[in-house]
């Protein structure tokens, strides 16, 4: 997870994604994500749309706008999702359940 983009935060396409959660796919089987969602605390959510993750294949999904492909996905967002002092990402299945989360600065959890 990259949730401080370097370099100074203005909102440039560039910077957005560098701001990025990489997701992780650690079984043999491929995983579809349709449905799935990604959120951090303040309700900012991503959903995936028409994506499969390979088995022991990562995706990185970026804040800002760009081409979704095999190993990158964007978000396609105009300003920062992530907290530079304290978030948690939290990925869920396609029935809202709990899969996993990320938390860096205070930690709470959410599930």
């Amino acid at each position: 997870m990259q949730y401080d983009s370097p370099g100074w935060d203005n909102r440039s396409n560039r910077s957005l994604n560098q701001e990025w959660v990489e997701i992780t796919n650690n079984t043999r089987r491929s995983v579809n994500l349709e449905g799935w969602t990604l959120a951090d605390e303040d309700g900012h959510t991503y959903t995936f749309d028409h994506y499969r993750l390979a088995g022991r294949a990562t995706v990185r999904v970026h804040t800002g706008i760009g081409h979704d492909t095999r190993h990158d996905v964007y978000q396609d967002r105009r300003a920062y999702v992530w907290d530079n002092r304290f978030d948690t990402a939290t990925l869920r299945n396609d029935r809202n359940r709990f899969v996993d989360d990320a938390s860096w600065g205070r930690h709470h959890y959410r599930r």
